[in-house]
């Protein structure tokens, strides 16, 4: 965690918001609707919310495509029902409006696989290498990018690198893997990874095949390499939204955080989504920091205006060259980044 969200837990502290109750018989939907309106605020809700959080929220989406959807509102405040990365990213792309995270501690584990600190050391062993980060990453980490990329287009990214300029790339050696088969660049990995795409299970996934053989099985690309061999499809979230919607399949088994399956029923509600099983009996297909974010965090959030994401004006600057130089390769490209 950055030491700019460390401070503002402080300043949460400070104010005893960590300790107040939400009046159980207050309509929760009303009141954010009411502060949203009052504060010209904007929410945005990720994918792997909970379906309370995304069925109020103005925007639901992947990370950056919904930080570049504040970016063109005219919303003085941005309040991202997401993780801090996320937050941070739209904080850089909308620096003058005020951003807000309902639960500080929503980090990620992905990000926090990479820290800033370390990773430099680790650049410093490669000086002619081209770093390509996964936005899935902290704003600091930005800084030391020279291009982010997303899921949906990290294949134009790498291809954009000439063949004779080695790449790092970070922080997710599962995603990494994927780019490095289908681009055909040997590329130099960090070893981090998302705890909740590491959790599938192979055996219980045939297994689950087996007794649904009319189901497509559909994956996220950071899943480990063995997961995504047995895939019909491999997408980012939503790549395997549309997907879902597109395709004339009537059954499909997602490995991705099971959040995304509330809008998979939502646009197709003929259709049957089933979760990938994990590797245990419990909901670990399920991000613990994305479910920190509840309707009572979002609504005294909202109230008072707190927990704010404050970013130096240099880490902004930097961080988001990154994210502008990856924009630019997908609109030459034909790609809406997200």
């Amino acid at each position: 965690m950055t030491a700019t969200l460390a401070s503002a837990s402080q300043q949460l502290d400070r104010v005893g918001f960590l300790d107040l109750e939400v009046d159980p018989t207050l309509d929760l939907v009303a009141e954010i609707n009411r502060l949203k309106k009052e504060k010209n605020a904007v929410i945005l809700a990720h994918y792997y919310q909970d379906s309370e959080i995304q069925d109020i929220a103005d925007y639901i989406g992947d990370s950056l495509g919904l930080s570049q959807k504040a970016a063109a509102t005219d919303a003085d405040i941005i309040v991202f029902a997401g993780v801090h990365f996320m937050a941070e990213t739209a904080k850089m792309l909308s620096p003058g409006k005020k951003v807000l995270l309902p639960d500080l501690k929503a980090g990620c584990s992905l990000a926090d696989s990479c820290p800033p600190a370390l990773f430099r050391k680790f650049k410093e062993k490669y000086p002619d290498h081209i770093v390509v980060s996964y936005i899935n990453c902290t704003a600091e980490l930005k800084t030391l990018t020279d291009i982010c990329c997303t899921s949906t287009n990290a294949v134009q990214v790498i291809e954009s690198i000439p063949h004779d300029r080695p790449i790092i790339f970070a922080p997710d050696k599962n995603l990494g893997a994927y780019l490095i088969k289908k681009t055909g660049r040997d590329m130099v990995l960090w070893n981090g990874a998302c705890m909740v795409h590491e959790i599938f299970s192979h055996e219980r996934i045939v297994k689950l095949r087996q007794r649904h053989p009319n189901a497509k099985f559909i994956a996220h690309p950071e899943c480990e390499a063995h997961i995504l061999d047995m895939a019909d499809y491999i997408g980012s979230t939503t790549g395997l939204l549309k997907f879902t919607i597109n395709d004339p399949s009537q059954e499909y088994i997602v490995a991705t955080e099971a959040g995304i399956l509330h809008q998979m029923q939502k646009s197709s509600p003929h259709k049957t989504f089933i979760p990938a099983p994990p590797e245990n009996n419990c909901a670990c297909n399920d991000c613990p920091h994305m479910k920190r974010n509840t309707l009572e965090k979002l609504y005294l959030c909202m109230e008072h205006e707190l927990p704010e994401i404050v970013l130096p004006d240099w880490v902004i600057r930097e961080g988001r060259a990154s994210i502008d130089r990856m924009l630019d390769i997908s609109a030459k490209a034909g790609l809406i980044s997200g």
